[in-house]
């Protein structure tokens, strides 16, 4: 679930850029193969109160390979967040430490077209990545440089956590990702420990509360408001919870604070 979250306030572009820390945690010494997973995630994503998106996630591990699906489909919201759909594969290698992807595709149709994104890496290093149709330039955009394309993950893997046990351990990590655009880190840090009781999401029991500082590396917009915003906010927030005992940790909520009213996304369904 971090970073992600690798536009809300722009049409549907500006919607992935706000999700994407929503929807963007290495180094943790434990041995090096994984339990067996798989789980079905459901999301209600709102803005204000008000509904603007759903999404499922799937998640199949091995305990040495893995894979993520991502669908979600976005009902809008005015004239702030314009109707779309987005579809997401990743897949990649599964340790107890982290997972790690190799291929990572998404797509995105709204009403200003259709965009794909594609990154593949190799050791956590990207070794190719591609958007059609390209990015216009811009003066302002700060330009990639490779060795911010070392030592990354993808905007989708990086929030699917691995750990001993449900702690403050989790929290004590920082998310570099690249989305095939833009890169950026998440450092995360400890909150809480508290404990969801809600009947109307997909899960009750202990959670872990993160709180999320955003920090641009490259390929961000040095006018962008949202990049400012999002750089400058003491609300990004997620929650995890467990899978079982698996070793395996999803966002359970995630909240970002905004003009319009609190981003949030809650998950809804657990199977």
């Amino acid at each position: 679930m971090l970073k992600a979250l690798s536009r809300l306030a722009r049409n549907f572009s500006a919607a992935r850029k706000l999700l994407s820390p929503v929807l963007a945690f290495f180094v943790l010494p434990f041995p090096a193969f994984a339990q067996p997973v798989a789980a079905n995630a459901e999301y209600v994503i709102s803005v204000g109160g008000t509904i603007v998106a759903n999404a499922q996630i799937k998640l199949r591990d091995t305990g040495s390979a893995y894979s993520l699906e991502l669908e979600a489909n976005v009902t809008g919201l005015g004239q702030f967040v314009a109707r779309g759909s987005a579809t997401a594969r990743v897949s990649g290698t599964s340790a107890r430490s982290a997972y790690a992807g190799k291929e990572f595709n998404l797509q995105t149709s709204s009403s200003e077209g259709i965009v794909t994104l594609d990154v593949r890496l190799s050791g956590g290093n990207v070794t190719a990545f591609y958007m059609a149709p390209p990015l216009q330039p811009r003066i302002d955009q700060v330009p990639l440089e490779r060795r911010h394309l070392v030592g990354v993950n993808d905007m989708l893997s990086a929030f699917i956590l691995k750990g001993g046990q449900l702690d403050r351990s989790l929290c004590e990590r920082t998310l570099n990702i690249f989305t095939g655009v833009e890169r950026f880190d998440l450092q995360l840090r400890f909150a809480s420990a508290e404990t969801a009781t809600s009947a109307r999401t997909g899960y009750q029991g202990p959670v872990i509360l993160c709180q999320i500082s955003y920090q641009p590396i490259s390929g961000h917009y040095l006018n962008s408001e949202i990049t400012t915003y999002l750089q400058a906010s003491e609300r990004i927030l997620i929650w995890y919870a467990p899978l079982g005992d698996s070793g395996t940790f999803i966002p359970y909520r995630v909240l970002i604070g905004t003009s319009l009213g609190d981003l949030s996304m809650v998950l809804t369904g657990l199977s």
